[in-house]
């Protein structure tokens, strides 16, 4: 398994590292797809890398809906595995995130988080399109990957010239210099602070409304943020509460 994952990082520039990484899991264990996310606080979250076209979105819908496994290991700081989200505790425990991945194929997940000393700054998500968990040599094996993958992030964010992981600023830099998608995010929720006149947190809540209306994902709407063609206005007196869904048609933003 050391020799696995040695192999799959060899002769690889150090910003891919992560993702030989990642996508080596695929092959050690018996899981259909795997990504990496880094994190920095309530209101910033990248997909660092994907393995296909599902873990992708599996990482970029609990983004949207700011729930699933992937934020409880966050919160946590340790391990959540979910062997059958269409069935039992684990559906129950995240029921909009559970429908919405059983739809994409996904019957089980198993987030583990990057970081050391208790603190986590990103998660290492693997999924099944079949119910069952992970065996203990299995775990065994995502655990080493997990700290191998936490390595090569910290020491990417070392060779930048970081101090040390945690904090907004610190995961958009890592954001910036892995060209990740979710910098849009940020750009947009820096905007979006300024047209309500609020918080990060707020901004990010109603550009995640504004997305779970539409079926969309909040990385769609931050495109749209960015280019101008759409903005949100400051709640009015008698919304109903809902995230800043606060019209007719459950949109609070409007194109221009």
């Amino acid at each position: 398994m050391v020799e696995a994952l040695s192999a799959a990082a060899r002769g690889v520039e150090p910003l891919g590292v992560p993702e030989a990484l990642c996508r080596a899991c695929v092959g050690l264990l018996a899981v259909s797809g795997a990504s990496v996310s880094i994190s920095g606080g309530a209101t910033v979250r990248a997909t660092w890398c994907a393995s296909d076209e599902v873990a992708a979105r599996l990482a970029e819908m609990q983004y949207t809906l700011g729930d699933g496994p992937c934020q409880s290991a966050l919160e946590g700081a340790a391990p959540v595995l979910a062997a059958d989200l269409a069935d039992g505790a684990d559906g129950r425990r995240w029921p909009m995130f559970a429908r919405q991945a059983v739809e994409l194929g996904v019957r089980a997940v198993f987030s583990l988080p990057l970081g050391v000393g208790g603190s986590a700054i990103g998660t290492l998500d693997l999924y099944r399109d079949r119910p069952g968990g992970l065996s203990r040599r299995e775990l065994g094996v995502a655990l080493w990957a997990r700290d191998a993958v936490t390595f090569a992030v910290m020491n990417l964010h070392a060779r930048a010239g970081g101090g040390g992981p945690g904090g907004e600023e610190g995961v958009a830099s890592w954001v910036e210099a892995s060209e990740a998608e979710h910098s849009e995010v940020y750009q947009a929720i820096g905007i979006v602070m300024v047209q309500l006149d609020a918080g990060p947190e707020e901004a990010l809540d109603r550009m995640r409304a504004r997305a779970f209306v539409e079926g969309r994902t909040v990385t769609e709407v931050a495109r749209e943020v960015v280019a101008r063609t759409v903005r949100f206005a400051p709640e009015q007196d008698g919304t109903n509460g809902a995230g800043g869904v606060d019209d007719a048609d459950g949109v609070d933003g409007e194109r221009s």
